[in-house]
């Protein structure tokens, strides 16, 4: 028997240690968590894109039509795609200059919208039809 397998079995052996027993096994997945990816590792895409890349925090301001309005919604930049980051389906893209286009279903209401991204923020304009109602406005993000 191994030191590995002895040492599980003590753990068995003594509930009371069992869940010090994992901590070794969790330190291990919290540094090969922690460790920042360099540039070799990642995949080679250009440096503007990856101006963007992070989590924005979109704010949704209604100046047409009768939808609720300053709902915050995370979106997900990598490289040129935008996905959720939250509820609901996004699908976009950001261009390397930051013109973004963006498409949100949530249930039976869809909304897209248009703008850029410069540094840590964004603006733009949205149209949709939200709970059946036709609407439009701005929007702004911050990332996060």
């Amino acid at each position: 028997m191994t030191h590995y397998q002895r040492s599980i079995a003590r753990c068995a052996a003594f509930p009371r240690l069992r869940s010090r027993c994992w901590l070794p096994v969790f330190a291990a997945l919290a540094v090969v968590l922690a460790t920042p990816v360099t540039a070799d590792a990642a995949p080679r895409r250009g440096k503007a894109l990856r101006a963007y890349d992070g989590i924005w925090n979109v704010v949704f301001t209604t100046t047409r039509g009768n939808c609720s309005s300053g709902y915050s919604v995370p979106f997900t930049v990598i490289g040129s795609r935008v996905s959720s980051a939250g509820g609901g389906r996004v699908s976009g893209s950001v261009s390397r200059a930051g013109a973004v286009a963006v498409k949100v279903s949530v249930g039976a209401s869809r909304a897209s919208g248009g703008g850029r991204l410069a540094g840590s923020y964004g603006a733009g304009s949205w149209r949709g039809i939200i709970t059946g109602d036709h609407c439009s406005g701005t929007w702004q993000a911050t990332r996060t």
